[in-house]
C-alpha cells in the first residue's frame, strides 16, 4: 500500500505569500524563444510563397506572350502569303499584257509595211496636222502664260505704286507732326515769355484754341472749356460751381460767384484774360479760370486744373 503525500507538506514547502506575488511578476523568458523562431519561419515561408506564386504568374504571362506572338507572326506570315499570291497573280497579269502588246505591235507593223506605200501620204498629213495642233497649242499656252506674267506685273506695280504712295503719305504725317510739333514749342515759347505772375504763381494764359492746344500737348493741367450765361443758378465747370452775375462786353469787364470746397466768393469786375487763380483742398497747385470772350450775358473760356491731385 503506497502512502500519498501529505497535502500540507507542499504546502509547507512554498514560500510565503510575498515572495510568491514577486515570484509571479517576474517574466517567462524560456516561452518567448521559441514563438519568435516560429513567428520567422512563418515569414520566410510566406516570402518563399509568394516568389513562387510571382515566378508562377511570370511563367504563365511568358507563356500568353509567347502564343500572342506566335498568332501574330501566323497572321503575318498569312497576310505576306496572300500578298505574294496577289503580287504573282498581278506580274503574271503584267506579263500577259505586255506579251499581248507586244504581240498586237508586231500585226500592226506588219500591216505598216504592206500598206506603206498606201498609207504614207495620209500618215504625213496625220503628222502636219498633229504638228500643227501642237504648236497651235504651243503659241496659246506661251500666250496665256505672258498674259499672267503681265497681270502678276500690273499687280506688282500697283503695289509698289500704294507702297509709294503710303511712303509719301507718312511722310507728309512726319512733316505735320514736326511742323506741328514746332508750332506748339513755338506757342509755348511766346506763352511762357507773356505769363502773369499771380500771388506768386507764374500763370501761362491761353488766348485762343491754339494756345489751349499747346497747353494741353504740355501736359502738366487739364483743361475744361465753358460757355456759361447768366442764370440765378450756378453752373459746373469741372469740380467748382460758377455763377456769371455781370458780363459787360462794351468794356470787357465781367463778374462771378464763385463756389468751392463749399466756399463761396465773388470775384467782381475782371476784365478778358485775367486770371483768376484760387486754391482747393483738392491740391496743392491752384486751380485757374480764364475767359477768353465776353458777350451780354454770356461769357467763354476755361478752368485750368492741376493734374497732381491731394489723396483723400
Amino acid at each position: 500500500m503506497s502512502i500519498s503525500p501529505n497535502p500540507l507538506s507542499n504546502h509547507e514547502s512554498d514560500p510565503p505569500p510575498r515572495y510568491a506575488s514577486q515570484r509571479r511578476a517576474e517574466p517567462e523568458p524560456e516561452h518567448t524563444a521559441p514563438a519568435s523562431g516560429g513567428i520567422k519561419i512563418a515569414i520566410l515561408f510566406g516570402i518563399v510563397i509568394a516568389l513562387v506564386a510571382a515566378n508562377v504568374y511570370l511563367f504563365y504571362q511568358l507563356n500568353q506572350t509567347k502564343s500572342e506572338l506566335k498568332k501574330e507572326n501566323e497572321k503575318l506570315s498569312a497576310q505576306l502569303d496572300k500578298l505574294q499570291d496577289a503580287s504573282n497573280i498581278s506580274a503574271q497579269t503584267s506579263r500577259q499584257r505586255v506579251q499581248a502588246l507586244q504581240d498586237r505591235l508586231e500585226v500592226e507593223r506588219r500591216q505598216y509595211r504592206m500598206a506603206v506605200g498606201e498609207a504614207k501620204a495620209d500618215t504625213l498629213k496625220q503628222m502636219e496636222a498633229t504638228k500643227e495642233q501642237l504648236q497651235t497649242a504651243q503659241v496659246e499656252a506661251k500666250k496665256e502664260v505672258e498674259s499672267h506674267i503681265s497681270e502678276v506685273r500690273q499687280s506688282a506695280d500697283t503695289a509698289n505704286t500704294k507702297v509709294a504712295q503710303v511712303g509719301t503719305e507718312v511722310s507728309s504725317v512726319k512733316t505735320d507732326l514736326s511742323a506741328t510739333k514746332s508750332q506748339v514749342e513755338k506757342t509755348l515759347a511766346d506763352l511762357r515769355k507773356t505769363a502773369v505772375d499771380v500771388d506768386g504763381h507764374s500763370v501761362m494764359i491761353a488766348k485762343n484754341q491754339t494756345d489751349l492746344k499747346a497747353l494741353r500737348e504740355l501736359g502738366e493741367r487739364n483743361y475744361v472749356e465753358f460757355n456759361l450765361n447768366k442764370t440765378k443758378q450756378a453752373q459746373k465747370i469741372g469740380d467748382v460751381l460758377v455763377r456769371l452775375e455781370k458780363a459787360d462786353p462794351k468794356h470787357n469787364r465781367y463778374s462771378i460767384e464763385l463756389t468751392a470746397d463749399d466756399k463761396r466768393t465773388e470775384k467782381k469786375d475782371k476784365t478778358i484774360s485775367e486770371p483768376i487763380v484760387f486754391l482747393t483742398s483738392k491740391s496743392k497747385q491752384p486751380y485757374e479760370i480764364v475767359v477768353n470772350d465776353i458777350k451780354k450775358d454770356a461769357i467763354a473760356g476755361y478752368l485750368s486744373i492741376p493734374k497732381v491731385m491731394i489723396a483723400r
